[in-house]
């Protein structure tokens, strides 16, 4: 059978949850990493929705690949079913992926839909930064989320501008009417 291997753009980079035989970093060409899906209980609530990760459409996005073997390929895939597919926000994917060593392989994926109530497309960084700093959900403050997501990005080398500016953005007054 061949190699299985699994996407991880936010959290699942430093918390797959799930049993690999390797992991390395990887390119992912068609896609970007972005604060796009409102969160009404994690990193929010309803009234005050938080912003969570999401895969959009267009550009790229490093992140990190989990080559999983055959006998576990059910287990990890069932696994990440019910971690991400809650809302339905997220549409599994097999996409295709450049490893850090130059291999090309396809890796399981959850990419946004772009038709779900949840999305809320490409906001500014201000725009992002005070939905974030007003919103609390069940798992803790959004503006945690986002500042360990970065942290995390960094400790592994991969730089994300656009959260990088969003955390810029928290650190100024908020703007009237936000």
């Amino acid at each position: 059978m061949d190699d299985f291997w699994v996407f991880g753009y936010g959290s699942l980079m430093w918390n797959p949850g799930f049993v690999f035989s390797e992991s390395r970093q990887a390119l992912l060409a068609g896609y970007r990493r972005a604060l796009c899906v409102r969160s009404y209980v994690h990193r929010g609530t309803p009234e005050r929705p938080g912003l969570v990760l999401g895969l959009d459409q267009g550009g790229s996005c490093r992140g990190m690949a989990f080559r999983v073997e055959a006998s576990d390929r059910d287990g990890v895939i069932d696994y990440l079913r019910e971690r991400e597919l809650v809302t339905s926000i997220y549409i599994e994917r097999r996409v295709p992926i450049r490893l850090d060593t130059g291999k090309k392989v396809t890796a399981l994926t959850y990419v946004i839909d772009r038709r779900h109530e949840q999305y809320a497309g490409a906001l500014d960084p201000r725009h992002a930064a005070d939905t974030v700093l007003a919103a609390t959900g069940k798992s803790g403050p959004n503006e945690a989320y986002v500042r360990n997501t970065v942290e995390h990005l960094r400790s592994i080398g991969i730089r994300d501008h656009r959260l990088e500016r969003v955390i810029a953005e928290m650190g100024k007054p908020a703007q009237a009417g936000s």
